[in-house]
């Protein structure tokens, strides 16, 4: 099997680009064509579709991208805030990739789509578990919580209302699973 061709820097920094700008505009509007994504980036149809080349490939990419992203995070957000509050924090972040995700509609329900989607859920597993054991360590949660049961449990954030009485019903919710899990 021949050896892949690395990719150059400049075609690393475009597909890095399109992954950020599709994230964007994909949030705003899940109905965006790629023509819109490739112009906001900066680069020719030809380049998105060169790296991307269908759709789907592209929302896939993107949701890969971000949970890469989140599931990196987790070190960021503890040095940055307490670890109750930084569990708080990485789920709404988690809560608004998955809104997007879901307001792809069918567009991410293939065999391929529930592969990669698949694939995520060891990392964000272990992420959560790293939250819960500092939380833990920390006295704010008690010991042996699943971090699987935390993510079912949590995934009400994301099927309330994109909107301020569903981010509010969103902080309750939270605040409700987050009792739970006190000492």
């Amino acid at each position: 099997m021949p050896e892949a061709t690395p990719q150059r820097a400049d075609a690393l920094k475009n597909r890095e680009m399109i992954l950020r700008v599709a994230h964007d505009v994909l949030a705003e509007s899940p109905s965006a064509s790629l023509n819109s994504i490739a112009k906001r980036a900066g680069v020719g149809p030809g380049t998105l579709y060169r790296h991307f080349p269908t759709r789907e490939a592209l929302l896939l990419a993107v949701h890969e991208y971000d949970i890469g992203r989140l599931v990196a995070s987790v070190a960021d957000v503890l040095a940055a805030h307490p670890p109750l509050d930084a569990l708080r924090q990485w789920f709404l972040t988690l809560t608004g990739y998955v809104r997007i995700k879901h307001g792809l509609g069918e567009a991410l329900h293939s065999a391929a789509a529930e592969e990669v989607i698949s694939a995520s859920w060891p990392p964000v597993t272990a992420a959560v578990g790293r939250l819960l054991e500092a939380c833990e360590q920390a006295g704010e949660v008690r010991p042996g919580i699943d971090p699987v049961d935390v993510i079912m449990l949590m995934s009400c954030l994301w099927r309330t209302p994109d909107n301020p009485a569903g981010k509010a019903q969103a902080d309750r919710l939270m605040e409700l699973a987050i009792d739970g899990f006190r000492p």
